[in-house]
C-alpha cells in the first residue's frame, strides 16, 4: 500500500512522539510467524503497557532522530517490529524474549536503554519497581537481624566472662 507524504509524516510523528516517552526499545524481525501468534502478542503488549509498530525502515529513522533510540538505526534492515516500554524499561524485551522463545522464526534484532544499546537479555532481567522495592527491604531485614544476632553474641559472651 502507497502512502502519501501526509500518512508518512503522521506516522514518523506517531512513531516520534511514542519514542520520546519511553524508557526504552526493541527491535524484532516478525517475519514467518503467524498472524494469530502476532495479535496474541499484540494484545499481550497492550495489556503490559507496551507500544508496538511495523515500521518502514526509513520513516523510523526519520522518527527515532533526537531521542535516546537513535543508536539502533543500524538495526533497521529488513522488516521491524518496534516496541517502546513506557512504564518499565525490561517490559518489551521480556514479552519479546518470551514470544522468541516459543516462536524459532520471531528474531529480536536488538535493545536500547538510556541512549545505548544493550543486551535484551540484561533489560528482560532488570527488576521492577516492587521487585526493586523487596529485594531492598529483604537486603535491610538480613542487616538488621545480622546485627541483631552479633549483638546478642557479644551480650551473652560478656555475661559468660563475668560468671
Amino acid at each position: 500500500m502507497a502512502l502519501n507524504l501526509q500518512d508518512k509524516q503522521a506516522i514518523v510523528a506517531e512513531v516520534n512522539e511514542a519514542a520520546k516517552g519511553a524508557l526504552s526499545a526493541v527491535i524484532a524481525d516478525s517475519r514467518g510467524v503467524a498472524v494469530d501468534k502476532m495479535t496474541d502478542l499484540r494484545k499481550a503488549a497492550r495489556e503490559a503497557g507496551v507500544s508496538m509498530r511495523v515500521v518502514r525502515n526509513t520513516l523510523l529513522r526519520r522518527a527515532v532522530e533526537g531521542t535516546d533510540f537513535e543508536c539502533l538505526k543500524d538495526t533497521f534492515v529488513g522488516p521491524t517490529l518496534i516496541a517502546f516500554s513506557t512504564e518499565h524499561p525490561g517490559v518489551a524485551a521480556r514479552l519479546f524474549k518470551d514470544f522468541a522463545k516459543a516462536n524459532d522464526k520471531f528474531e529480536i534484532k536488538g535493545a536500547a536503554f538510556e541512549g545505548k544499546i544493550q543486551d535484551v537479555e540484561f533489560l528482560a532481567t532488570l527488576p521492577t519497581y516492587d521487585e526493586a522495592i523487596a529485594r531492598l527491604m529483604g537486603t535491610m531485614k538480613e542487616a538488621a537481624a545480622g546485627k541483631l544476632a552479633r549483638t546478642l553474641a557479644a551480650y551473652r559472651d560478656k555475661l559468660q566472662e563475668a560468671a
